[in-house]
């Protein structure tokens, strides 16, 4: 670096999302060229251009890497048990609908643990937004295959490759009744930023995939290279339809060529669920009336048993 260069140099003692971030919880536990702190920071952008109030804004995650997500955003988050990021973050969206609820979790946290909360959620089109960061394996907890573990990939419970067919994410929100579905990458760092924005604006159950690296976990055992690597594939084969057939958007990675797609899949209105919690309270049966019941009952009962 030159003289002129460093006499330009500009320190600054604050970053502009610091507001939206737990400093105290910094540095991070992620493994070089994880991609989760890409998302992270792509929600606290979208929160801070919502122009929605910050104590408006939760967040909810569940377990794993991607778990880690509500404990470094300095919004009201929780962090919940394995799989139940879904009905928890129900419970506060349902509870009061002006809080705009948003669950990041992974793809085993959501749709393998989680997988009936997930598509039951989607079904009443609950009003969430959900960000699945999908890094194509159990990375926290050893690398074990997941529902999005492509077929051929090894992992430390597929040593000679998994032969189970893959989750295609987009396809299923979309099956059971998500508002908007979305497939990014940790690459595309403003597309993604944008479609968590829009998802932020919408209602009823929203659905964002963000495939990222997992260089310990997934990487590895894949000769994937590290996440400087995996990111340079993504640069590589990833094309934006934004209308594609859903059903064909599977993600093949045992042919380097074929093309990854990504986009905004699905932008459709339907209405948050809203049930009834409160209203008139039905009149309490009087005990008379209980004892008729009873003695109605014995009555009809065989032989008077």
């Amino acid at each position: 670096m030159s003289v002129a260069a460093v006499q330009k140099e500009v320190h600054v003692n604050a970053h502009p999302s610091d507001q939206l971030m737990r400093a105290e919880r910094l540095p991070h536990i992620l493994c070089p060229g994880c991609g989760i702190g890409s998302v992270i920071h792509c929600y606290v952008d979208a929160v801070a251009a919502s122009g929605i109030p910050v104590n408006r804004h939760v967040c909810v995650s569940g377990i794993g890497c991607s778990g880690r997500a509500a404990g470094y955003v300095n919004v009201d988050s929780y962090h919940t048990t394995h799989g139940r990021s879904v009905p928890f973050a129900l419970g506060i969206a349902v509870y009061n609908p002006e809080l705009h609820v948003t669950v990041i979790s992974g793809d085993g946290d959501l749709t393998s643990i989680g997988g009936n909360h997930f598509i039951h959620a989607a079904r009443r089109s609950v009003s969430l937004l959900v960000l699945c960061i999908n890094n194509f394996n159990y990375g926290m907890t050893g690398g074990q295959a997941g529902p999005t573990t492509p077929l051929s990939a090894l992992s430390s419970t597929t040593p000679f490759g998994c032969w189970e067919r893959p989750f295609n994410l987009p396809h299923l929100a979309h099956a059971v009744g998500a508002s908007y579905v979305a497939r990014w990458t940790v690459l595309h760092v403003r597309q993604l930023r944008n479609s968590i924005l829009r998802g932020m604006q919408k209602e009823g159950f929203r659905f964002i995939e963000i495939l990222s690296p997992c260089p310990t976990g997934f990487g590895r055992p894949n000769d994937i290279g590290d996440g400087l690597m995996e990111m340079q594939n993504y640069l590589r084969r990833c094309e934006v339809r934004n209308e594609p057939h859903l059903h064909d958007i599977d993600i093949d990675l045992t042919h380097a060529d074929s093309p990854i797609i990504v986009g905004d899949f699905v932008d459709i209105d339907r209405p948050s669920f809203r049930p009834i919690i409160s209203g008139p309270v039905p009149e309490t049966r009087p005990a008379e009336a209980w004892a008729m019941v009873k003695a109605t009952q014995i009555k009809e009962e065989p032989n008077g048993k």
